[in-house]
């Protein structure tokens, strides 16, 4: 019903032809996502940023090394940490998120551990796909 909403909503600001109000409505559907998107896993996910390269790092090594991924994921993984050598916070990260603990830049933690499988691999291929993007 939302997904609805929102596209017949972006087709009325398509419309009007402004582009302040066709960007502040794409905004709010970029958060719509990210909000159904922890809607559907019953969790909202952290955000994971530049401040959080250490972390989402160290959730892939978690992930790959408990067979959530494979193909490409260790190396994303090794690209990120070598954005991050040198950098103490964000190692301390990266040996969290080895453990399962990811941290997003909005303050949010999630504990991987204390989710389904069936959930840690959506989770993972969300760390993944995020962290694909800071490469």
């Amino acid at each position: 019903m939302r997904f609805r909403f929102a596209l017949v909503s972006l087709a009325l600001v398509a419309a009007s032809g402004t582009v302040s109000a066709q960007s502040d409505l794409l905004g709010k559907l970029k958060d719509q996502a990210g909000s159904s998107l922890g809607e559907n896993l019953g969790f909202k996910m952290p955000a994971i940023g530049s401040s959080t390269i250490g972390s989402a790092a160290g959730v892939l090594q978690y992930c790959v090394k408990n067979n959530y991924l494979g193909g490409d994921a260790a190396s994303v993984k090794d690209k990120l940490l070598a954005k991050i050598t040198g950098q103490k916070q964000q190692e301390k990260n990266f040996d969290s998120g080895a453990k399962g603990l990811l941290k997003g830049g909005d303050g949010k933690t999630l504990n991987l551990k204390m989710l389904s499988s069936k959930l840690k691999t959506k989770a993972c291929d969300y760390v993944l796909k995020n962290a694909t993007s800071l490469i």
